[in-house]
């Protein structure tokens, strides 16, 4: 595996969920794989579980690990093609991906969307980039459309704790002070659409997702329609993808708070469970007695992310 970016580049889900189990059997097992190999984590936004346990399931395989964070300590970097650099940015990341390449041996970047620019976002820009110049593996630990190992960690956590061959799952947008890129729904819809669950997205108009991601997932604009008898209730924020309306990409169309999941949402479920993908905004996507609620998995979830990110890191030492 030279690429993560989708769920197409894991292969075969049951393959890889049995490989995640084996991995938290014992998640030293692999270490011999990355014995004398370096990781570099290149960060352009912020982190907290991504960069922790993506640093920790690479220590857990053997490697070494370099972490940039670009905005912080590093040359300011350009991302355009064709401009004269007459600004504060010192150093064009065409020279810089190579060279970053010429000290590791696998890359993870993490590149978020800018919410201004659709067909610049959505063509994934700066992680093609990697890709093409960098000469190593790339993987995506967020980028602008698409946060794989989140979905991955996702439906890791959903196999674990679901009480029903099928389960049913629930995408649900909720309010959020600030405009969010789609990367964690994209992903999510995306990993659910191939995982053998009833999905269902809901949201208000306006909020569709890229038909791309969203697949063959029910679309329900009514919320409590949406949560009847769910068994997993994701809950997400997005700002406007832009695909009905290309000028409102990226803004907040909605800030309704009725749809913040409360205890009222939840009772209509299966008993079900809350995900979420941290970092969370309680009182806006989720109240306190929800997310704190024993039916609440954001930590586990949070906790598979070293599992996936195990997965994920192993395949590509194997393909070296």
């Amino acid at each position: 595996m030279n690429t993560f970016i989708n769920v197409e580049d894991i292969g075969n889900l049951q393959q890889a969920l049995a490989e995640a189990q084996e991995i938290k059997n014992d998640r030293f097992k692999y270490q011999h794989l990355g014995k004398n190999k370096t990781l570099m984590m290149i960060f352009f936004n912020n982190s907290l579980r991504t960069r922790l346990s993506t640093q920790k399931a690479a220590m857990n395989l053997g490697m070494n690990v370099i972490v940039l964070d670009v905005n912080a300590g590093a040359w300011k970097l350009e991302t355009e093609r064709g401009v004269i650099m007459d600004g504060d940015k010192s150093e064009h990341l065409l020279e810089a991906i190579p060279v970053m390449g010429c000290y590791c041996d696998l890359i993870g970047v993490r590149s978020f969307a800018g919410l201004t620019d659709r067909e610049y976002d959505y063509a994934e820009t700066v992680l093609h980039q990697f890709i093409k110049y960098s000469g190593r593996p790339v993987f995506a630990m967020e980028t602008a459309t698409v946060h794989p190992l989140q979905a991955f960690a996702d439906l890791i956590t959903i196999e674990e704790h679901k009480t029903k061959a099928r389960p049913k799952v629930v995408l649900s947008w909720a309010p959020h002070c600030r405009a969010l890129p789609q990367a964690v729904p994209n992903s999510f819809a995306q990993w659910m659409n191939a995982a053998d669950v009833d999905f269902v997205v809901t949201h208000p108009e306006g909020y569709e997702l890229d038909p791309k991601f969203v697949g063959n997932a029910r679309v329900e604009y009514d919320q409590m329609k949406a949560l009847e008898g769910a068994d997993f209730v994701y809950a997400k924020n997005w700002s406007c993808p832009g695909v009905t309306s290309p000028a409102d990409y990226g803004k907040i169309l909605s800030k309704d708070m009725s749809w913040t999941i409360d205890a009222a949402h939840m009772a209509v479920t299966d008993n079900g469970k809350f995900m979420h993908c941290l970092p969370v905004r309680r009182g806006l996507i989720v109240t306190d007695d929800v997310i704190e609620s024993p039916n609440s998995l954001v930590i586990p979830e949070a906790a598979n992310r070293e599992i996936s990110a195990s997965v994920v890191i192993k395949r590509m030492l194997e393909s070296l």
